[in-house]
């Protein structure tokens, strides 16, 4: 995966382009707690976007169920295609 990845998501008649690295999304992992997710997601958008979209962007972070709505899809799109399968025991004893 490269170091840096750019995303553009469109909101209504908007477009903001976000680059994403590891550190971001690392960053952002770390600082969520069971009381405070919508700040980081916050802090997530907002250092991310592109400088020039950023004051477009901002009056939209009011609403916070849109901030988590964007960080979600945002986090969706960086993630990689892999797919997981929980593989279950074996019901025979390996003795």
């Amino acid at each position: 995966m490269s170091e840096c990845r750019e995303i553009t998501l469109e909101v209504g008649e908007a477009e903001f382009t976000f680059d994403l690295t590891p550190q971001d999304v690392t960053k952002y992992f770390n600082a969520l707690t069971q009381t405070n997710k919508v700040a980081p997601a916050n802090n997530l958008l907002v250092s991310t976007v592109k400088q020039e979209q950023r004051a477009t962007l901002k009056p939209l972070l009011a609403n916070p169920v849109l901030v988590m709505q964007l960080a979600g899809t945002l986090l969706e799109e960086y993630s990689p295609d892999v797919e997981i399968a929980v593989k279950k025991p074996s019901s025979t004893p390996n003795d």
